[in-house]
């Protein structure tokens, strides 16, 4: 029998975050808390999702403390264990790929698609974006449209915006210390 996961809340800037761990790994990073998607023990985005910790795993304090760092500034690579997500292969370059985007740098769509092998996919890329588990971690976020056009996140334009600006102060603030 497969064992659920553990949901926690994170607070943030952006709204709470819930964060998901399974055996010692982080499995999803939803924007809106645990409440909508742990409601009933399903929802469309998150089927079958177990119970809000009451004692949440070494792992899922350990997302909450990099995320409170991520948030002030403080950590600009997070350090988590990850499940290896369901996704097609496509999908899966596509993860890979953005999780190579360092802190602070942007690419677009049509540059991940140039990465992962296909230079039309851009469309393509951005709906593997959107299915991204563990958003903010592999930083879909910093996937833009061509010319560094604000387009798509799952989390909303605004959540993005927050974080890209995050990431830019906190590198020119690193910058001119």
């Amino acid at each position: 029998m497969k064992r659920q996961s553990a949901w926690i809340s994170v607070p943030s800037p952006i709204g709470d975050l819930g964060v998901a761990a399974n055996a010692g790994e982080i499995t999803a990073v939803r924007f809106g808390g645990v409440g909508r998607h742990a409601a009933n023990g399903a929802s469309r985005l998150t089927p079958r999702i177990g119970a809000v910790a009451n004692e949440p795993a070494p792992v899922l304090d350990a997302a909450r403390e990099q995320f409170d760092a991520y948030f002030a500034g403080e950590l600009t690579d997070f350090d988590l264990p990850l499940a290896v997500p369901a996704g097609s292969d496509f999908e899966q370059a596509v993860w890979k790929a953005i999780a190579e985007i360092g802190y602070a740098d942007m690419a677009t769509y049509g540059d991940i698609a140039k990465v992962v092998g296909d230079k039309d996919a851009a469309r393509a890329v951005g709906v593997a974006c959107n299915r991204n588990p563990v958003p903010i971690i592999v930083p879909c976020h910093r996937v833009v449209g061509a010319g560094g056009k604000l387009v798509g996140f799952g989390g909303g334009l605004d959540r993005k915006r927050f974080l890209l600006q995050l990431e830019a102060r906190v590198r020119v603030e690193r910058d001119f210390q």
